[in-house]
C-alpha cells in the first residue's frame, strides 16, 4: 500500500479537515481528497464521516488510525535519525518560539547567525502553541514552559523577569502609580479571555474586573504594540523593555512570576552539526538577551 495514502489519512484524522491536512503536508486539498478516496476504494470501506466538527473517523477509520499512527511514529523516527547523521552545515533549521520571542527577538539573532554561517537557512514558527519536536514540526523549540516529553534534550536558558511598563507618553499623561492599589485608577492592557493577570492582582489583595483592561487581546503581539502606542500599562519581559527606549517601568518591586525559558531539541538530531550549531548559538544569544536590564 502506498505510504502517501496513509500519510494523508493520518493528517486528516489528526487535523479533522482536508484543508488543514493539506496545509500540514504542503499539498493541495484535492490531492488529499483523492488520497482518501483511493484508500477507501482499496479498503472497500468509508474511513470518515462528515460531522459538525469536520471529518470524523468511522469505526473502521478508528481501527486503522491506531495502526497508521504507529507507522507514522516509525517513519518520523527514521527521518530524525537520518537528519541527525548529516555532516553538512548547509540546509534548513526550523525554530519554534512564542509570538513575542519569535517576532521580536529571534529575527535579529538569526540575522547575525547567518552572517557567521550563510549556508544555513532559518524557518521561524512564531506561535504560542507548543510545537511537536517528535514529529519534526520543528527542529529547535524555545519555550517558557519546561517540556516533559521523553527523548528531548532540554537546556534551561534563564528565568526572565517581568515588570509593569508603559510608554513615556502614557506616563507623561497619566503619571506613574506609586503603590499597587494605584493601578486600579490607570488604564491597563490585558487579556481578553485569560484571568491570569486578574488572579495575580487578587493574590496581592487588589480586586480587578475585566473592564480595568481598556485594551484586551489574547495576542501578546497586540498587547505589546498597544503598550508601545501609549494605550496604558502592561506587563512585559524586562529585556524587551530595556531594548525599547520609548518604554518606562514602574513598581519595579512588584512581585511577579519569572518566565522559565528553555531550549529543546530531539535527541535523535543532536549529532547533526547544523542543528548543534544553531542550538548552541541560540542558547548563548538567548542568555545574553535574558541578561539585559
Amino acid at each position: 500500500m502506498d505510504w502517501n495514502l496513509l500519510r494523508s489519512f493520518l493528517a486528516v484524522a489528526e487535523t479533522g479537515s482536508l484543508t488543514a491536512a493539506a496545509v500540514k503536508l504542503g499539498m493541495s486539498q484535492p490531492s488529499i481528497g483523492r488520497h482518501i478516496g483511493e484508500l477507501e476504494r482499496q479498503l472497500d470501506t468509508p474511513l470518515f464521516r462528515r460531522g459538525p466538527r469536520g471529518q470524523q473517523l468511522s469505526e473502521r477509520g478508528l481501527d486503522l488510525m491506531a495502526e497508521v499512527a504507529r507507522m507514522g511514529e516509525a517513519a518520523d523516527a527514521v527521518s530524525r535519525i537520518a537528519f541527525g547523521q548529516s555532516e553538512s552545515l548547509a540546509g534548513t533549521v526550523r525554530i519554534t518560539a512564542s509570538e513575542i520571542i519569535g517576532a521580536l527577538v529571534l529575527p535579529a539573532m538569526v540575522t547575525e547567525l547567518r552572517l557567521q554561517e550563510p549556508s544555513i537557512e532559518i524557518e521561524i514558527v512564531a506561535s504560542n502553541s507548543v510545537g511537536n519536536l517528535l514529529r519534526r514540526d520543528a527542529d529547535i523549540a524555545i519555550r517558557m514552559v519546561k517540556p516533559h516529553q521523553l527523548d528531548l534534550l532540554i537546556r534551561h536558558i534563564a528565568d526572565i523577569p517581568l515588570v509593569p511598563c508603559a510608554s513615556s507618553s502614557y506616563f507623561a499623561r497619566a503619571g506613574k502609580p506609586e503603590r499597587l492599589e494605584d493601578m486600579t485608577s490607570h488604564d491597563l492592557i490585558g487579556y481578553d479571555r485569560s484571568d491570569e493577570i486578574i488572579d495575580g492582582f487578587a493574590k496581592a489583595g487588589v480586586t480587578l474586573s475585566r473592564s480595568a483592561f481598556k485594551i484586551r487581546s489574547d495576542s501578546q503581539l497586540v498587547l505589546w504594540e498597544a503598550t508601545r502606542a501609549g494605550a496604558g500599562i502592561h506587563f512585559a519581559q524586562v529585556p524587551l523593555v530595556a531594548m525599547n527606549p520609548d518604554l518606562e517601568t514602574c513598581l519595579e518591586d512588584m512581585p511577579l512570576p519569572r518566565l522559565e525559558t528553555y531550549l529543546t531539541l530531539h535527541s535523535d538530531v543532536r549529532h547533526s552539526p547544523r542543528i548543534r550549531f544553531v542550538a548552541d548559538y541560540l542558547y548563548q544569544a538567548m542568555r545574553d538577551f535574558a541578561a539585559l536590564r
